[in-house]
């Protein structure tokens, strides 16, 4: 699977950023979104099965963490689209208080 079709949906793509330098459980990643813990689930799948994603036991919990050296040559990337994210986010909080 090519790399870049992995990390072009979204929602993979803030997975990435909330295991980027934590490792969390699948229900505290599920918990994040507004979306099904199935569908969470999925994602985690994909990216689990393109490398992108490390996953180990902890009792019954499966706890995940970014691989960040499969991850090394799309890191630019991410950040860059994390980082625009955020912009957003401040552009819009900026006009809501100056509204």
């Amino acid at each position: 699977m090519d790399l870049l079709q992995v990390i072009a949906e979204p929602k993979r793509r803030e997975v990435l950023r909330l295991i980027w330098d934590d490792e969390l459980s699948a229900g505290d990643i599920a918990a994040r979104f507004d979306i099904t813990f199935g569908a969470v689930s999925q994602h985690l799948a994909v990216l689990r099965g393109a490398g992108l994603v490390d996953m180990r036991k902890e009792g019954n919990r499966r706890m995940y963490a970014a691989n960040r050296e499969a991850l090394a040559p799309l890191a630019a990337i991410l950040k860059k689209s994390w980082e625009g994210t955020l912009q957003t986010l401040a552009e819009t909080i900026e006009r809501e208080e100056s509204a």
